[in-house]
């Protein structure tokens, strides 16, 4: 049962949601001109971990989020709404 609902879980991922996250922070990182693992140094992540944001392969914790922004010099909540709008741009073009 409990591996039905980590499973679950999972699967309950929003495609559109990690790409525009992953376009944003792409974006975001691209706009400071630093690579990856500059990224990760400052956010006190791993550099595949950002990749793996990046190729919208996995989602980011609430942690994670305020690292990611701490990192590219942004508040969290700018961080969020660029992603929503981003999110729903996508939406609008399914």
């Amino acid at each position: 049962m409990l591996n039905a609902e980590i499973q679950s879980m999972r699967s309950n991922q929003d495609p559109a949601l990690l790409r525009a996250f992953a376009a944003e922070l792409k974006a975001r990182r691209g706009a400071l001109a630093i690579n990856q693992e500059t990224l990760a140094y400052a956010s006190e992540l791993n550099r595949t971990f950002v990749a793996k944001l990046e190729l919208a392969t996995t989602s980011p914790s609430l942690t994670t989020l305020f690292r990611l922004a701490n990192g590219l010099e942004i508040a969290p909540w700018e961080l969020v709404l660029s992603v929503q709008e981003r999110y729903e741009k996508e939406l609008s073009s399914l």
